[in-house]
Formats: structure tokens, C-alpha cells, sequence
């Protein structure tokens, strides 16, 4: 458990020399192949379009169908639902509905930690 806890924190320290989180180049990519195979139209569940060209107008600053939570709170990664659902947490909190991604692993504890940090840095569409 301590090796575990060392690593997750070392994944979720940010140098404060370290380049900001692109979305562009480093979450866009991510939701491309991992998320938008099921969240493609946006007529899916969660009403949730996470293809390149609309995923940050889909995730930011909009609520989740199944809970009051924001999708994306910027600068609040604890409080972002899309989170709550890629770490499993979203049913504790008063959300419904299975962990993402659907039918498929979960995403990697440093995968997870990036999108963290996008969110922990603004949420920026950068």
C-alpha cells in the first residue's frame, strides 16, 4: 500500500515547471479512441458527442444526465463528474449508470491523473 501510495502521488504532483495539459494534443486523442467509440452523435447515453470536433462543447461546464454534477468543473477534478465516472466513485456521490469506459478496462491510473490535472489547470481548450 505505501509503494502504491507513493506512486499515485508522484502521478498526481505537478513540477511547477511542467507544460500545461493540452486538450488538443493530449485529451482530444484520448476521447477519440477510448470514449467516442459508444459517445459519437451525442444521441448515446449520456447525450455525449466526444469525437474531436465536439467533445469540449460536450463535456465543459455541462451536467451530467444522470446526477446535478458538472460534467467538467474547472480547476475541481473532485467535483467533475466525468471523473467520478473514470474512477468508479460517481455511485457513492448520488450518480447512476455503469464506469467508463463501458465494456472495456479502465483507464490507467496515470491516464486518469492527466485528465485530473486538465481539469485541476482550467479545463482550458487549449
Amino acid at each position: 500500500m505505501k509503494g502504491l501510495t507513493f506512486v499515485l502521488a508522484a502521478l498526481l504532483a505537478t513540477p511547477a515547471t511542467a507544460k500545461p495539459v493540452s486538450f488538443a494534443t493530449d485529451i482530444t486523442p484520448l476521447l477519440k479512441t477510448r470514449c467516442a467509440v459508444c459517445h459519437l452523435t451525442g444521441q448515446e447515453a449520456g447525450n455525449l458527442a466526444l469525437h474531436p470536433k465536439a467533445a469540449y462543447a460536450s463535456l465543459f461546464r455541462r451536467k451530467s444526465g444522470e446526477s446535478s454534477w458538472l460534467l467538467v468543473d474547472p480547476k475541481k477534478p473532485d467535483t467533475s463528474y466525468m471523473v467520478m465516472k473514470l474512477e468508479g466513485t460517481h455511485l457513492k456521490k448520488g450518480g447512476k449508470g455503469a464506469r467508463m469506459p463501458f465494456a472495456a478496462p479502465p483507464l490507467d491510473a496515470a491516464t486518469i491523473a492527466l485528465i485530473r490535472r486538465w481539469i485541476s489547470e482550467g479545463a482550458t481548450n487549449n
